[in-house]
């Protein structure tokens, strides 16, 4: 099963620029807990409510900042033709819930998500697992 058939392909890009408190607007909006992070045509990163909540509203009370501030580092994707599995390495190497999904071009064509391992059945059964061991490790252990 390749990524493609269990991604979420309508995702809204967020531009670096935007305010920290309309991210949180559109995430509620769409309900999801991340935005992709877009300029110049280019995927940038990804901005999370966690993001927002931990860098965001307990570093700034006056909620001013922007989504470059307080975005996540690094950028971690996968290609939609990649095995499900694929996506469970990724996602417990990097310790990350969700993975924007590109297209061999470059260009973004959706959004994977733990859940979506989950749901996806027995054959991404153990990417799930795999992902989710990965994730609920502390950062900085070593994984086994």
């Amino acid at each position: 099963m390749q990524i493609s058939e269990i991604m979420t392909p309508s995702v809204d890009l967020t531009d670096p620029t935007t305010k920290i408190e309309d991210a949180a607007r559109k995430m509620r909006e769409d309900d999801v807990g991340a935005l992709p992070v877009g300029e110049n045509d280019r995927l940038v990163g990804m901005v999370t409510d966690r993001d927002i909540v931990v860098r965001g509203i307990a570093g700034d009370a006056s909620g001013a900042q922007t989504v470059q501030q307080v975005m996540s580092e690094g950028i971690y994707y996968c290609f939609e033709d990649e095995p499900v599995e694929r996506a469970g390495e990724l996602m417990e190497e990097h310790q990350v819930h969700r993975l924007p999904v590109l297209n061999r071009d470059k260009r973004l064509v959706g959004v994977v998500a733990l859940a979506d391992l989950a749901r996806s059945g027995a054959e991404s059964e153990q990417a799930a697992l795999r992902a989710l061991k990965g994730i609920s490790e502390p950062s900085g252990q070593p994984r086994r």
